[in-house]
């Protein structure tokens, strides 16, 4: 009998030799992995950016959200004019190749923690960078906005209370995910009934858009006295308070014996016609006589004579009105009344000086609109994970005192860039500044320190917003 040829399987040393080779592999792969698999055909392309912070070898190229490449290298690239940019070597998958030349390119922020990738916006060229080939400076566009320049805008004051609004809104929230989970399941049957309402409102024939439209009109035209209107809404609330506290018995009473006066003058009030039809026409009969009134005393002595039966009945409507008046007496007197008048009074008080200080920074320089404006575009960049805030480090200048280290002055020189830029409180057209919006206008004077306002008036020019209505400005 011919025994069998022995397998694979009863041979330790193979085994062993095979699995070795296997994590070997696999380790080289994973070694490898930032600079794509070996073997596989890549686009080469290198691209000229303003800076490259942050940004390091082995982060991710992106068009649309999706990889397509990795940064192989960066190196430093001086220009004829003295000024340094950083030149990008990419590699990229051969699917996009060629990247047409009207392309762009832009080192974005992927996180908080300053993690950046690299995306490139396809054009619509049908010319496209050969192998090696070099996307120019002005292809770097559009310029982002950092986290650091959206915070630059903010002083002291400003991001103390935003402190205080985001610790309000996490109070306002915590502990209540059960209580937002039910009001979700109650909205379901208003959801299900939602399609029917809509497609009216869709309908060309309710005119839902002029109405936007008319909406978005209004909202620009009481934009300036937002301000007055919230603080009518705040004393407002202190009105109210006050008046809570004195709701029982006093305005109860005065709610309840209402409907009873009502009723009586309902009953009463036709009765006083004839008399207040012949005091129409006495007082029509005294124009031409008032400069000789006692000519007319006869007339007068009838208009007496013919109200005595309207005074007469009056008196029992008088005698239902005395509950009336007493709650009313009672009202007047109760010393919580006096005392929530005179904190209506102090509250606006206070309040005004505040009030005319913040009114000009949104009425003359429209500062508020464009915070939220650029608040909202703080996230609005994302992939598929979701989306993240767009910031960038930037390096301080060299020389003494400078910002990236802690001081004995105030940076003054040698070099053009270590000069210290610094206004904490600029003028806002408020009352006692000088009529000007600054923060945002302020000219930056190279080579030269200046701390606290400009000098001179930088203009109450600031960018505008627009409305629905409103052609954006480019």
């Amino acid at each position: 009998m011919r025994r069998g040829s022995p397998s694979i399987a009863a041979n330790p040393v193979l085994i062993g030799a095979a699995t070795t080779l296997v994590v070997l592999v696999a380790v080289f792969l994973a070694y490898n992995a930032n600079n794509g698999l070996p073997f596989v055909p890549t686009y080469s392309l290198n691209a000229d950016v303003p800076s490259a912070a942050n940004l390091v070898k082995g982060n991710e190229v992106r068009i649309g959200g999706t990889r397509i490449g990795v940064v192989d290298q960066i190196t430093p690239k001086r220009l004829a004019s003295g000024k340094v940019i950083a030149r990008l070597h990419l590699k990229l998958e051969t699917a996009v190749r060629p990247l047409p030349v009207d392309s762009t390119i832009l080192v974005r922020s992927r996180s908080a923690l300053g993690l950046k990738y690299v995306e490139l916006t396809k054009g619509t060229s049908t010319k496209g960078y050969a192998e090696g080939a070099t996307l120019p400076l002005k292809a770097a566009t559009p310029t982002p906005v950092e986290f650091d320049e959206f915070l630059s805008t903010f002083d002291e004051k400003t991001r103390i209370g935003a402190q205080k609004q985001l610790e309000g809104f996490g109070n306002a929230l915590a502990g209540r995910g059960q209580d937002l989970n039910q009001a979700i399941q109650s909205l379901n049957p208003l959801l299900l009934a939602l399609g029917p309402a809509m497609a009216n409102l869709a309908d060309d024939r309710t005119k839902l858009g002029r109405l936007s439209e008319a909406l978005g009109r209004t909202s620009a035209i009481v934009a300036p006295v937002a301000e007055s209107q919230a603080a009518l809404f705040r004393n407002l609330d202190t009105t109210f308070g006050a008046f809570a506290a004195i709701a029982r018995p006093y305005l109860q009473d005065s709610i309840s014996g209402g409907p009873p006066a009502l009723q009586t003058a309902i009953e009463e009030l036709p009765k006083q016609r004839p008399f207040l039809a012949n005091s129409e026409g006495l007082f029509h009969d005294l124009r031409p006589g008032v400069k000789a009134l006692s000519g007319a005393a006869s007339d007068l002595a009838d208009a007496f004579t013919v109200g005595e039966p309207a005074l007469r009945h009056s008196v029992a409507f008088n005698k239902r009105l005395v509950p009336t008046f007493t709650a009313l007496q009672r009202f007047a007197e109760d010393p919580l009344v006096a005392l929530g008048v005179q904190d209506l009074g102090s509250t606006a008080q206070i309040a005004n000086p505040l009030l005319a200080t913040l009114a000009p920074t949104q009425t003359v320089c429209n500062y508020w609109t464009l915070l939220f404006r650029n608040v909202a575009s703080l996230l609005s960049e994302g992939d598929n994970n979701g989306t993240g805030q767009r910031f960038m480090i930037v390096a301080a200048p060299q020389g003494p005192n400078n910002e990236g280290s802690p001081s004995s002055a105030p940076a003054n020189g040698p070099t053009a860039d270590n000069y210290l830029h610094s206004n904490p409180y600029p003028n806002t057209a408020a009352p006692g500044q000088t009529q000007e919006c600054e923060a945002g206008n302020e000219v930056y004077k190279a080579g030269k320190q200046v701390i606290g306002n400009d000098p001179g008036n930088q203009g109450k020019t600031t960018q505008k917003t627009v409305t629905s209505s409103d052609t954006p400005t480019p």
